[in-house]
């Protein structure tokens, strides 16, 4: 094979035996496994029903069997005319094996697999049979419980063992009831696809082995990214011939929340003594500078296979690290340096920003609309456009303007009140009768009213916030709604989704802050109208084929920009203040700034804010330590308060008493050394140091020092 270096030749020719290819970032993986396929094919002359690829995307399913057919001479391979049957997704391969051996498996050919939604709509009605409240319980958080359980290979009675708790126990007898009904249905869900497929191979040995004798060759992608139930479907296939060969890298192993095990790249030499072990340590994609930064980073892990990447790639720049005075600061010098960059002649099409969370898009929104730079959020939606957001803002609106029935209808059930559209029907037609705006005629009803009483509760919310919304700022009114509703705690159910959403309307908090300067009876009106006029700017850019991309770290994996920003690199940001507590989680976020480094090929931006507003205060967080990590002779350093050259002075991005507002509200009052206090990111600690400026707390997580003026702490 020509276009491959000795170590990539020789991944591809090792056909016989376990092989792990330990693939770094941008070493060329996709044309391996491609190159791999097609030496089989050609060279050992081998059928293509005897190999089994298994990817995790269709994306990648199809790419890769384009790719095949290229280096076969046949340029019309596509997802649909390939002969490569057996190369797919771990779902879909499961599904062919399952619709093949139905019977066997104890499923009628015909089942449905249902999507999300169908299997919340179960759920939904397994709860209300067991007169359980969806208000109270997340159907969201008890599906993916469920999902857990299955990506672990526990039925319901296996996982009734280990249930511990209230929730789990419920979680327990739905997961019984949840069952039943999908077999009732002739349903499966998609995790059911795999483990029914393991279930169907250890309890049909016959069957088992044919597929064992079909496959003579196995390809895994992305093996780090495996689950459990994934890792035992390979396994089994893999078991009598051993011809399995794992792609992956360990230092890319970010998905433990979706289940992933880094445990099973890590032992594959234990599972296959056997093995042979190639690195693919060359990389194709970035600079000197940002490969030597990327490894330092990662080389502190523990748990990993050690590489060193290397490029022929030249020096290139220093990485530009930005000492941001807070959020608003650090938006306005990304946007600065993109403009810069396009003047320049690049395209905002290669130029890329990332940030840990989603909530902290909405900073770079609008700084980015500000500026008149056009952008697009991948993985998600725009911020005012995200459901939790739009949700809050209905109600603000309702309070703001009672006549606004668009925003009524939207938040009438939301949280579920059991009003449903027969009954807002029946509504609508009574408040038209009697000539007053939906909400007016709510807040008329008594108790006794024709009307469904929970229209009367519904109202009732409504007007004690209208009634406190003259006096309250509008933070501390977004707060009232979400605890008068509900609204939160419907969304605290730990599943990963709901937590961004919780992040995201503790920022629409921290936006709303800057309005408590403002009489509450004016602030209202204007955040209200500010936000519109945004909404509106940012569907503007919607048609321009030119934008920059927004996404999180996460959704940016296996793609690569030219020009790379990563913001928010502060501790408590990133890495994240809940991974503080875990050894393991800790070099999970570690792994992910190793991925979020990787991802540029020719210039990395970094940049923090000495203080970030956040659930309404000012949080005052050092420096992320993966920057710390990178010598400083990688580095270019441009501060706000050195002014760097071509740096407008700060009030130029955000008005005086807004800057004085910032500086002053979050003095700390009455504290000293010896004292225990408490901060919103790091928690309880005790102050062992301070002076007019800083202060030194123990907390659990180690010392911190940080900014007396912005530090937020409670004294205990």
């Amino acid at each position: 094979m020509d276009k491959l270096n000795p170590q990539q030749q020789e991944a591809v020719e090792t056909v016989n035996g376990p092989l792990l290819i330990l693939a770094g970032a941008g070493s060329g993986k996709t044309k391996v496994l491609t190159h791999r396929i097609a030496y089989l094919l050609e060279i050992k002359a081998c059928e293509y029903e005897n190999i089994l690829a298994v990817t995790f995307t269709n994306k990648a399913a199809n790419e890769m069997k384009k790719r095949v057919g290229i280096l076969l001479g046949n340029k019309s391979f596509n997802s649909y005319t390939s002969p490569i049957f057996w190369l797919g997704t771990f779902h879909a391969i499961c599904l062919k094996i399952l619709k093949k051996h139905s019977m066997e498996a104890g499923l009628d050919p015909n089942f449905l697999i249902y999507d999300t939604d169908e299997q919340l709509d179960v759920v939904k009605s397994i709860l209300k049979k067991m007169d359980l409240s969806d208000k109270k319980l997340s159907p969201k958080g008890i599906l993916s419980n469920i999902s857990n359980a299955k990506n672990e290979l526990l039925t319901p009675k296996e996982y009734e063992k280990y249930a511990q708790g209230f929730l789990q126990e419920i979680v327990s007898k739905v997961y019984f009831e949840y069952q039943k009904k999908l077999s009732e249905n002739n349903a499966l869900d998609f995790d059911d696809l795999i483990m029914k497929t393991v279930e169907l191979f250890e309890e049909n040995p016959k069957i088992l082995e044919s597929f064992q004798n079909l496959f003579k060759y196995i390809l895994i992608d992305e093996y780090q990214d495996t689950n459990h139930a994934q890792y035992r479907f390979a396994n089994l296939l893999a078991e009598k011939h051993h011809n399995i060969c794992v792609v992956g890298d360990d230092a890319q192993s970010i998905y433990s929340f979706r289940g992933a095990n880094i445990q099973n790249i890590l032992n594959f030499e234990r599972d296959y003594p056997e093995a042979k072990v190639i690195k693919l340590e060359q990389n194709y994609r970035s600079t000197k500078k940002i490969l030597a930064a990327s490894n330092e980073i990662i080389s502190l892990n523990r748990n990993q296979k050690p590489k060193k990447m290397w490029t022929e790639n030249n020096d290139g720049a220093k990485l530009v690290l930005y000492e941001a005075i807070n959020e608003k600061d650090e938006a306005m010098w990304i946007g600065k340096k993109i403009q810069e960059l396009s003047d320049r002649g690049v395209s905002l099409n290669d130029i890329v920003v990332l940030y840990r969370t989603n909530a902290q898009s909405r900073s770079l929104e609008e700084g980015f609309l500000r500026l008149g730079i056009n952008y697009q959020v991948i993985g998600g939606v725009r911020f005012y456009s995200r459901k939790e957001i739009k949700d809050v803002l209905a109600y603000l609106k309702i309070i703001y303007n009672q006549n606004d029935n668009v925003s009524l209808l939207r938040v009438i059930n939301t949280p579920r009140r059991n009003i449903g559209p027969k009954k807002i029907a029946l509504a609508q037609e009574l408040a038209l009768k009697a000539g007053l705006p939906l909400l007016l005629f709510l807040l008329k009803q008594k108790e006794d009213s024709v009307i469904d009483k929970a229209f009367v509760g519904f109202a009732k919310i409504v007007n004690e916030l209208i009634n406190q919304s003259s006096e309250l700022p509008v933070s501390k009114l977004i707060e009232k709604i979400l605890k008068l509703t509900g609204y939160l705690d419907l969304l605290n159910d730990g599943t990963t989704e709901n937590e961004s959403r919780i992040e995201n309307i503790k920022e629409l908090i921290s936006v709303a802050t800057k309005y408590e300067v403002m009489d509450p009876k004016t602030a209202l009106e204007t955040f209200l109208n500010e936000v519109a006029l945004i909404e509106e700017q940012s569907n503007r850019n919607d048609t321009a084929l030119d934008k920059v991309t927004l996404m999180t770290i996460h959704a940016a994996k296996g793609l690569e920009f030219d020009y790379v920003f990563i913001a928010g690199l502060e501790e408590g940001m990133f890495p994240h203040s809940r991974s503080y507590l875990d050894p393991k989680e800790l070099e999970e976020e570690r792994r992910l700034a190793y991925v979020a480094l990787t991802r540029a090929k020719l210039q990395l931006y970094l940049s923090y804010a000495e203080t970030r507003v956040y659930y309404g205060g000012s949080n005052s967080n050092p420096v992320s330590r993966f920057v710390t990590d990178i010598p400083e002779d990688l580095l270019e350093i441009e501060s706000t308060l050195g002014m760097p050259s071509g740096w407008q002075n700060a009030d130029d991005f955000f008005k005086a008493e807004e800057k004085e507002l910032f500086l002053n509200k979050n003095k700390s009052l009455g504290i000293n050394k010896g004292d225990i206090v408490k901060h919103p990111v790091f928690g309880i600690g005790q102050i062992i140091e301070m002076d007019d400026s800083t202060i030194v707390i123990n907390f659990s997580v180690g010392k911190k020092e940080l900014s007396l003026e912005y530090a937020q702490l409670e004294k205990l």
